[in-house]
């Protein structure tokens, strides 16, 4: 797919070593220091932004001026080009997550790597091994509080009826349905949430698929442009990347919601739905059985 938020592997070699070009790998720190990473490319991931007093762990650090810092020793300006990259293959849509949380702290400049490392090495492009520790940068934070959400206003939403605004669900049908996770305190979706999975977006070489074909599905879901798009997962995460996804084929109100499954499962007073007989279905057995 071609869209301003995406960058090709091609185009990304040929700015290597640009001076307003920062990129960024969010894979893990073995991963990025022992296997190898893009030329010149900084590494962060999302767990450094979290609100460290907060037991959901999807939750930004509401002091903005720890995050300044971590984003000014990755180089980072106001006016840095940043590219984003993972494996898309071998992660839970991290670079959807950052992506979101600079559009969140008002950077304007910035792009996921179409294809990530997968199409990266498949290309046999160059790389490098060890730690990069750029220039400090001096990015200040300005956010844009219409693309995310809390808990009280989603739960506000929930309890009336919304046409406009439609709630998706990016984890797997299984957590969707309800089936138990280990941590989280209760299983199921919010109410009139609707099943959209994080990872049906990629072609086989890692790359978004056309535009047109994913505008299909989504529609098949009753789901339409002119609505306010509100997009969650268990830490806000899978539901990162879908905004991203949302945003490259046209849908312009959209919001994430980093709290998440992690947060709402928790307050008792956010409802909560499970479907065990679709559960049974998929899973093959009953779960709604339960020793005596």
């Amino acid at each position: 797919m071609t869209h301003p938020f995406l960058i090709d592997t091609e185009t990304l070699q040929q700015r290597l070593g640009q001076p307003d070009l920062v990129v960024i790998d969010v894979r893990g720190k073995a991963a990025y220091e022992f296997g190898g990473h893009i030329p010149g490319a900084v590494h962060s991931t999302w767990h450094e932004y979290s609100d460290p007093n907060a037991v959901p762990k999807g939750l930004l650090n509401p002091d903005l001026k720890q995050i300044e810092q971590i984003l000014r020793r990755l180089g980072i300006n106001q006016d840095s080009e940043v590219v984003i990259y993972s494996n898309p293959f071998d992660n839970w849509g991290d670079e959807g997550r950052m992506f979101w949380m600079l559009e969140y702290l008002g950077h304007k400049k910035l792009r996921i790597l179409d294809g990530g490392w997968v199409k990266w090495t498949a290309e046999k492009r160059p790389f490098e091994h060890g730690r990069v520790t750029p220039p400090p940068g001096h990015f200040t934070a300005q956010p844009v509080k219409q693309v995310t959400i809390a808990k009280e206003e989603l739960k506000t939403i929930v309890r009336a009826p919304h046409p406009k605004t439609a709630i998706l669900d990016a984890r797997s049908l299984e957590e969707y349905l309800g089936k138990e996770v280990s941590g989280i305190p209760r299983p199921g979706h919010i109410p009139s949430a609707i099943h959209v999975a994080w990872n049906g977006f990629l072609n086989k070489d890692a790359t978004v698929k056309d535009a047109e074909a994913i505008k299909a599905a989504l529609e098949e879901k009753g789901i339409r442009p002119d609505q306010e798009l509100v997009c969650y997962c268990t830490g806000g995460v899978r539901s990162a990347w879908l905004y991203v996804v949302l945003k490259l084929v046209g849908y312009e109100r959209v919001r994430n919601y980093p709290g998440s499954w992690w947060e709402w499962s928790r307050d008792f007073a956010c409802p909560v739905e499970k479907d065990f007989q679709g559960l049974q279905k998929i899973l093959g057995f009953d779960q709604t059985a339960r020793p005596s």
